[in-house]
């Protein structure tokens, strides 16, 4: 790992949070366990949190921007805009990457020629969560136009630009895998290297879950026309 700003980086995690104390931590302590010969460099970008995340991301030796919590996209295109990498690694405050995650996922986007990548994932949490999971692992990764998903997010720097970054609509990472896949490969490894949070579940439940993202992908929508 090296610190934010180093000319050798190859890879940048750009982790947006905005009062994430309860699980900020645990997302920084699985980047700085990574098993890879990958240099990289964190930055988290705070977005205006009123309690300990500013802390908590310079406890583990992260570059910490300041957004003013305006989107997630926002934060997002910010964390893109400052980091040194040559690839762009967008995962959220609630997951924990596998040890292996950098190795395996970059060796696969460059092995396979792809400009962006995701992996299967693991949501942790109440059982009907399992319907997501296997939604994303079974439903998004064999799309013609995969969607890759805002947690768990690898993408070239040259792609990224392309493509003017995250739209800021809701859903702005189905928007973004749009544009993505229009231009350029992506794909699935389709491996479980990535644990996310079930947290909207269990507030919302899962017809709740589900409701929340038709809502913002009619939104979507609706922006796009």
């Amino acid at each position: 790992m090296t610190g934010a700003g180093d000319d050798a980086v190859d890879v940048s995690f750009v982790v947006p949070a905005r009062n994430e104390g309860d699980y900020l931590r645990g997302a920084l302590a699985s980047l700085a366990a990574l098993d890879t010969a990958y240099e990289y460099e964190v930055l988290v970008v705070d977005g205006d949190s009123s309690d300990d995340t500013p802390e908590i991301a310079r406890e583990y030796d992260a570059a910490v921007l300041q957004e003013g919590g305006d989107s997630i996209a926002a934060a997002r295109n910010l964390g893109a805009e400052r980091a040194a990498g040559e690839w762009l690694a967008f995962i959220d405050a609630d997951t924990r990457v596998r040890a292996t995650y950098l190795t395996e996922l970059l060796g696969f986007a460059e092995r396979e020629g792809l400009a962006a990548a995701s992996s299967y994932c693991r949501i942790t949490g109440p059982r009907r969560a399992k319907l997501m999971e296997a939604t994303i692992n079974h439903g998004f990764s064999r799309l013609e136009r995969p969607i890759l998903p805002g947690f768990s997010c690898l993408v070239h720097r040259r792609a990224f630009e392309d493509v003017g970054g995250f739209p800021d609509v809701p859903n702005e990472d189905t928007a973004f895998s749009r544009l993505l896949a229009a231009r350029y490969p992506i794909g699935y490894r389709r491996t479980v290297l990535v644990e996310n949070s079930g947290r909207r579940i269990a507030d919302l439940g899962l017809t709740g879950t589900l409701g929340h993202y038709l809502r913002l992908d009619l939104e979507r929508l609706r922006a796009a026309q």
